[in-house]
């Protein structure tokens, strides 16, 4: 399922690079962080963009596991769009034009890592969004795929506002903020200075399918003892 990684990789591109850091070690799966999720970015209650699931390390100790969408670097969803609905931004953010998504759900077959899903009704407000969450995310119909953001409108409304996204709360993704464990960091990874940069220096990490080249921006801090 997973497969680990030592050395945090160099970047040379310029301008921000966003990506996220999880602590396996500190995380509880206490459900704070999809909770937080489903209500900034107005999900119903049977789509989730932030899944938590319980491992095994190879001394049977449970670990537990988030997985959002890991806005990979050569993400295999943008390849098989027909329409060009799902994309990759400057910034490397994989994002969703849910104006063109025309539901083919190509996207949703080839992410390797079950982060997408698919609207098979309207969707109607959440129990943790009953007045549609934040007005600035787009809703989503049926028929079209959707995914976890990093929260671009927050990382989008914070650079504007001149706030700096994994160390200003309101320019931070919900999750982050949420996170009662301190499990859960974001920033630049273009920044030498920056936090996830500091913690992907300091300890070793794995990248999930990392066999695949798909480069993801989602490193996993492993626990005391490995995976």
């Amino acid at each position: 399922m997973v497969e680990a990684s030592r050395d945090a990789e160099q970047s040379t591109r310029p301008g921000h690079r966003w990506g996220m850091v999880i602590d396996l070690e500190h995380c509880t799966g206490c459900g704070y962080c999809t909770n937080a999720c489903q209500a900034t970015n107005n999900l119903p209650d049977d789509i989730h963009w932030n899944v938590i699931t319980t491992e095994q390390t190879r001394n049977e100790r449970e670990y537990y596991l988030p997985r959002p969408c890991l806005h990979c670097d050569n993400p295999p969803c943008t390849d098989v769009c027909p329409v060009g609905a799902t994309y990759k931004r400057d910034d490397g953010l994989v994002v969703m034009d849910y104006d063109k998504c025309i539901g083919c759900r190509y996207c949703q077959v080839a992410c390797p890592y079950g982060a997408r899903s698919f609207n098979w009704k309207t969707p109607e407000p959440g129990s943790y969004s009953p007045d549609w969450g934040d007005p600035e995310v787009e809703q989503r119909q049926r028929g079209v795929v959707e995914k976890c953001s990093f929260c671009i409108q927050r990382i989008d409304a914070g650079l504007e506002a001149g706030l700096t996204p994994g160390e200003d709360p309101e320019a931070t993704p919900a999750c982050c903020n949420a996170c009662p464990a301190s499990a859960r960091f974001f920033g630049d990874l273009n920044d030498p200075r920056s936090r996830v940069s500091l913690l992907l220096q300091d300890r070793p990490y794995l990248l999930l399918r990392d066999d695949l080249g798909t480069a993801s921006r989602v490193y996993y801090l492993l626990p005391e003892g490995g995976i």
